[in-house]
């Protein structure tokens, strides 16, 4: 608990409407999508930069753990007060697009805009900001570029560090700070935007955003393609790309997960199904989308898909797209808690991965439904487990990490978009050497000498 002249002083910089250290808030800013829970000693919500400043220096001074905090939304423990101390909730105040530059295609925003907030508006004006998590809904950007978010898109539009051209942050001592400009190139200094980017709130505090924006895409369609294996959907992944198909998204849902979508909502969808791919295509005249659509389809028949459905309209569309957004909510059919990893391997390994995935559920006895991005590479594997059974979970995290193991050994990642966190901190030595550990090491201390920052998470 902290002293009170530590919130009297808090009071002073914000506000007493700012700071806050009730039951009701320490545990509505426990928890994030892990619903692992860590309650915090005061919550603090800046109203400025300068608030974020003034507040870091004085955390700084007074050796006072602080983490930073979008919408909670992750699935690693990135946001979680782990060691106390404060919560810095920016999603109440500095949740303002503050310019769109539509001669430039460039957004500046504050860390606090909701993903599709920014969506929405920027399309309204002709324009397009691709990334696309599954939390768009509600997950800020300063979380998406924190955790490095992707999303469906990311196929042919890439992820958030893609679209990053400039930040301001504040580092653990108040120092304000700019990364990046707003021009295309900028090849002066250190790269410290690239840094900050998927740093997980553990360097400095975000506190503007400069994003490239890109011209809307005037025409779309949606596909499904039901392959007899996982095995031929996978191939069908690569060998598709390499034949010049440039999907939007190329997303992948096996048996087990069609069998759960079927079951927990009544889905229609093919019974022979052993792997479906779903996703968009789009371009700026109908000729490239309908080579696209081609391209697809005739590259998937190569590659054993037995069925190609192309959806004629907006209705037909969403009926494509609600299976592939539902599935994650459906897999609890084969258990009550879900390891959910989202390992990426290089694209051409994805028939291997999975084989050799599957096998490591066999020997535990566990189902493990997998579905995601195939189209670059990054799957969600879900180690299904019964939550009360203390046997079940840790031979789940052993299973987790087999997993792990192998998707490195394929010169794969422990994560495509959630991140490390607290989740996975334990096998970042699976990843990565002694020396690279000790470079991570090094980078946090020249940022946070007294690791007041969010500290534990990615294991510093």
């Amino acid at each position: 608990m902290l002293d009170k002249k530590y919130l009297k002083a808090f009071k002073k910089i914000v506000g007493d409407d700012n700071v806050y250290d009730d039951k009701a808030h320490m545990i509505a800013y426990s928890y994030d999508a892990t619903r692992t829970r860590y309650e915090p000693d005061a919550v603090i919500f800046p109203r400025d930069e300068d608030d974020v400043s003034k507040i870091l220096a004085y955390c700084n001074e007074h050796a006072i753990v602080i983490t930073p905090r979008g919408a909670g939304s992750g699935f690693t423990g990135g946001a979680l007060p782990a060691n106390g101390g404060i919560v810095l909730a920016m999603e109440k105040y500095m949740n303002k697009i503050i310019e769109i530059d539509l001669q430039n295609m460039l957004a500046i925003v504050q860390p606090g805009v909701i993903n599709m907030d920014l969506q929405k508006h920027v399309e309204e004006l002709g324009l397009f900001y691709p990334p696309d998590p599954a939390s768009e809904q509600y997950s800020t950007l300063g979380g998406n570029v924190s955790e490095n978010a992707g999303g469906m898109r990311a196929a042919k539009y890439g992820i958030t560090k893609d679209y990053v051209m400039a930040l301001r942050a504040v580092r653990p001592n108040g120092d304000i700070i700019r990364a990046g400009k707003r021009t295309i190139k900028d090849v002066a200094g250190y790269n410290v935007a690239g840094i900050l980017i998927a740093s997980e709130g553990t360097l400095a505090v975000i506190t503007e955003i400069t994003l490239k924006l890109l011209p809307k895409p005037q025409f779309a369609k949606s596909y499904m393609a039901v392959f007899p294996s996982v095995d031929n959907a996978m191939n069908a992944v690569f060998k598709s790309l390499a034949a010049g198909a440039n999907p939007v998204a190329m997303e992948f849902i096996d048996s087990l997960a069609v069998k759960a979508i079927k079951e927990k909502l009544g889905v229609e969808l093919p019974e022979d199904a052993g792997a479906l791919l779903i996703g968009d295509v789009d371009g700026n005249v109908t000729e490239e989308v309908a080579f696209q659509i081609e391209t697809l389809q005739n590259s998937f028949k190569e590659n054993g898909c037995s069925a190609f459905l192309v959806a004629e309209d907006t209705k037909e569309r969403e009926e494509i797209w609600y299976a592939r957004r539902n599935v994650s909510q459906c897999v609890t059919v084969y258990g009550s808690k879900k390891l959910n990893e989202d390992i990426s391997v290089p694209r051409s390994l994805l028939p291997e991965a999975l084989k050799e995935i599957y096998k490591i559920g066999e020997k535990y006895g566990f189902s493990v439904p997998c579905f995601g991005h195939a189209g670059d590479g990054n799957i969600h594997v879900n180690v299904m487990v019964d939550g009360s059974d203390e046997k079940q979970l840790s031979d789940g995290h052993k299973a987790i990490e087999e997993i792990f193991q192998l998707v490195v050994d394929m010169g794969g990642t422990l994560s495509g978009e959630h991140g490390i966190g607290l989740s996975k901190a334990p096998f970042m030595d699976i990843a990565f050497s002694k020396e690279e550990s000790q470079l991570f090491a090094d980078i946090k201390k020249a940022f946070d000498p007294n690791n007041i920052l969010n500290p534990g998470k990615m294991g510093l």
